[in-house]
């Protein structure tokens, strides 16, 4: 007995989400990443001279690329493959591989595309090489991180690493306009919520659709929502952010660096957006603790001590009291004189001791506990520095062996200005004596 429908027609009756009737059909209806697509992008050089390479295409969630490989198979008469790092293993590999064999040897390319390409191990990555190589298959990996910390150095060796923008503000309004197209009617939501639910996407173009098709539906007949009452119906996307990928270490660079910058707006934003992503506030406070020292230093002593006491608080307080001395000492850090003059020195002086070995101290500033020590001269001629004139002796402190050398330098910021002059007192003693 027959089936009363064929596949099809359950598959072409199923509903489908928004975002997958608006994918697009062509390159050409692709928003947001003109730069690769363009005649002047990567992509669009590629398809101009009939050469497509393998490539891996690296960007956030729901900026289209998965879509594009699909066009980029269409576009080059290449057979479409797809798998996924999650699910696929050796066997779906190999598999996947003697299939291309037998297109190849039948006149047809295969496209394959690997998404998540970063959650292959280094073992299943190589897998690949021989394939690519010997032109089997173009490979078209996607991945959300940075493929020079995920990816094999001989795998990116053979492909070009293309990365894609955030769905901006003008194209997710697109998109909007293509939904409401679509459903045939206006986007029930006034300006300021339009613009809203565009900030809530966060740069997620299927996200976004995912939300206007909400609104579609829960809207009632004739209402236009407001922001309140969007918001009140909506759930905001969480930000992109996880803690041990790139993200968590771009947004403690950007945080540092407003630091360093002096910045304190700045700062707080940066700070703020780990929080928001759910960063725990105990490694920021220590990241504060190596500002404070490594780009304040001496200019202004008390960083040092605020952001420790900062730290100290987080611990007794706890969430959501704890931050707030947190932010007091992100402000106090980013406001403070800055120097960088001890962390210098000290890669100045690691530098010398790594080359000058082990070289002993001088015997005089060398303690002689034992008769047969102080037989040896141990000791002998040292000069305590309190019983001097001017409480400075001016002796050498270095390796008989090695030539004194300045590693400290301070530039005479803050706290530093009378530190600089009184080294400078203190070599003109020492050149005297």
């Amino acid at each position: 007995m027959s089936d009363l429908f064929s596949a099809s027609d359950l598959s072409e009756s199923a509903p489908r989400p928004l975002a997958d009737r608006l994918r697009p059909q062509t390159l050409g209806e692709v928003v947001g990443q003109d730069h690769l697509l363009g005649a002047d992008g990567a992509i669009g050089r590629m398809l101009e001279h009939g050469q497509l390479s393998s490539i891996i295409l690296w960007g956030p969630p729901g900026v289209g690329k998965t879509t594009i490989a699909r066009l980029l198979a269409a576009e080059t008469d290449l057979h479409f493959e797809a798998i996924s790092a999650i699910f696929s293993g050796v066997k779906d590999l190999r598999a996947v591989f003697e299939a291309a064999q037998q297109r190849r040897a039948l006149g047809q390319g295969t496209l394959l595309f690997v998404d998540e390409i970063h959650r292959f191990n280094r073992a299943q990555q190589d897998g690949f090489l021989p394939h690519v190589e010997a032109g089997t298959v173009t490979l078209v990996g996607a991945t959300t991180e940075n493929p020079s910390f995920e990816l094999n150095g001989a795998l990116l060796s053979r492909c070009a690493v293309l990365v894609l923008n955030r769905i901006e503000t003008d194209a997710a309004a697109t998109l909007l306009e293509r939904a409401e197209a679509l459903v045939g009617r206006a986007l029930p939501v006034d300006e300021r919520a339009r613009s809203a639910l565009i900030d809530m996407a966060d740069g997620d173009g299927r996200y976004l659709l995912n939300l206007a098709e909400q609104v579609f539906t829960i809207a009632k007949s004739d209402e236009v929502l407001s922001v309140e009452r969007l918001t009140e119906l909506l759930q905001k996307r969480a930000p992109a952010y996880d803690k041990d990928r790139e993200e968590h270490y771009n947004l403690i660079s950007a945080l540092h660096k407003s630091v360093r910058g002096s910045d304190p707006d700045a700062a707080l934003y940066w700070f703020a957006r780990m929080l928001e992503g759910g960063e725990d506030p105990l490694f920021i406070a220590r990241r504060l603790i190596v500002m404070a020292s490594e780009d304040i230093g001496l200019a202004d002593p008390t960083a040092m001590m605020v952001a420790g006491e900062a730290a100290r608080a987080f611990e007794r307080l706890g969430e959501p009291e704890g931050l707030i001395p947190m932010a007091h000492a992100v402000v106090h850090l980013a406001t403070a004189p800055k120097s960088n003059a001890s962390y210098v020195g000290l890669k100045r002086a690691r530098s010398a001791a790594r080359k000058t070995g082990s070289l002993m101290p001088p015997k005089h500033i060398l303690n002689a506990p034992t008769a047969m020590m102080k037989d040896q001269g141990y000791g002998a001629g040292y000069a305590y520095d309190h019983d001097t004139e001017q409480g400075f002796s001016g002796q050498n402190y270095f390796p008989d062996q090695m030539q004194r050398e300045t590693f400290y330098t301070p530039k005479g910021e803050g706290r530093e200005g009378p530190i600089r002059e009184r080294l400078k007192h203190w070599a003109k003693l020492r050149e005297e004596g």
